[in-house]
């Protein structure tokens, strides 16, 4: 298959210019009509010569992926389809808010970790995504709402850590100041704990924010939520997190699904609020989003008493407002294929 032109980066469209013979500022230009302008069709290219629009449609792929399906619940979140050049979907969200928009993007179609709770893992995982592919997300929801989103959050489909090289390839893409150039900090990089992944994102060396899938406060909870043998100790998850706060000076979210009868009870809000104080890190529960699955959402008087709970601990907790649902496109509802929509 033909390399996807948005996944190039700068150092893929100097190569392209090179092999087609041209001069360095013709690269220049190609990285501003994809990156800056986010034109991925050549024929709108109007600066560059038709030899080189040629030559750039004959040797990369310019947008693989069209949007096949898109929905909107009633608060404006949008869930767009997209199915990929090899068949493949996977689905990206759209979420407006007053002040701001926020693109939440997928890294895999399919999840090999498949969290119990969670419809992203039901089928496991079928690939990666390329960075291209992650890319054209953004391209997509960019040409929906006119322009680049506020914020991304990688809390689609799939484990972003599990797919490091291309997930790192698209940050770079993303945040880069010569390309997209969104700030870091306006970036949230969700895992479900794997350490390997946290290091190496550390590595990279820029302020994104990490949020960790924590969802218990001890391993024997955490295994019945999280089968999977990718799952890491809650220690070992822990010290990952220490380190990348040192290192990056980012303060590190815990992600915290509310499972009635599970992971609700008085004491693990208690616990938590310990584990959030020892990492200096923020906690937002995630009141469960129907799946299908046998979990169930605690209360309203239960989530508010487990808050309470937090807040009276001096723990920074913020509550998740529900957005999406009514369309399968709350946190945890998103799945690869049209099978739930």
């Amino acid at each position: 298959m033909k390399p996807l032109l948005s996944g190039l980066g700068i150092d893929g469209i100097n190569a392209l210019a090179v092999a087609a013979g041209e001069p360095p500022f013709r690269a220049r230009q190609l990285t501003e009509w994809v990156y800056k302008k986010l034109v991925l069709i050549p024929e709108k290219m109007h600066n560059l010569p038709t030899q080189f629009k040629n030559y750039i449609r004959d040797n990369t792929d310019c947008g693989s992926s069209v949007i096949s399906e898109r929905s909107k619940s009633g608060s404006g979140t949008e869930k767009l389809l997209l199915t990929m050049r090899d068949g493949n979907a996977v689905e990206m969200v759209i979420i407006p808010s007053p002040k701001r928009v926020t693109f939440c993007l997928s890294t895999q179609i399919g999840c090999p970790v498949r969290c119990r709770f969670c419809a992203s893992g039901a089928d496991g995982l079928v690939r990666n995504l390329l960075s291209g592919e992650i890319i054209e997300q953004l391209w997509h929801g960019s040409q929906i709402i006119g322009r680049l989103p506020d914020n991304i959050v990688f809390m689609g489909i799939g484990e972003g850590l599990l797919n490091f090289d291309h997930l790192a390839a698209a940050l770079d893409i993303i945040s880069s100041p010569d390309m997209i150039g969104l700030s870091p900090r306006r970036i949230v990089v969700s895992t479900s704990g794997y350490v390997p992944g946290i290091r190496k994102l550390a590595e990279l060396g820029k302020p994104f924010t990490l949020a960790v899938s924590l969802h218990a406060v001890n391993d024997t909870v955490r295994a019945q939520i999280i089968p999977s043998q990718l799952r890491y100790s809650i220690s070992e998850i822990l010290e990952a997190c220490n380190e990348y706060r040192k290192k990056i000076g980012r303060m590190i979210t815990f992600e915290y699904t509310l499972l009635a009868g599970i992971n609700d009870d008085d004491s693990a809000a208690r616990q938590l609020a310990e584990i959030a104080h020892s990492q200096h890190a923020k906690i937002n529960l995630i009141p469960y989003n129907d799946t299908g699955s046998e979990f169930k959402r605690p209360t309203p008087d239960k989530i508010r008493r487990f808050q309470q709970i937090l807040e009276s601990c001096h723990a920074n907790v913020t509550l998740r407002v529900e957005k999406g649902s009514d369309a399968n496109a709350a946190c945890g509802q998103l799945r690869r294929s049209k099978t739930q929509s």
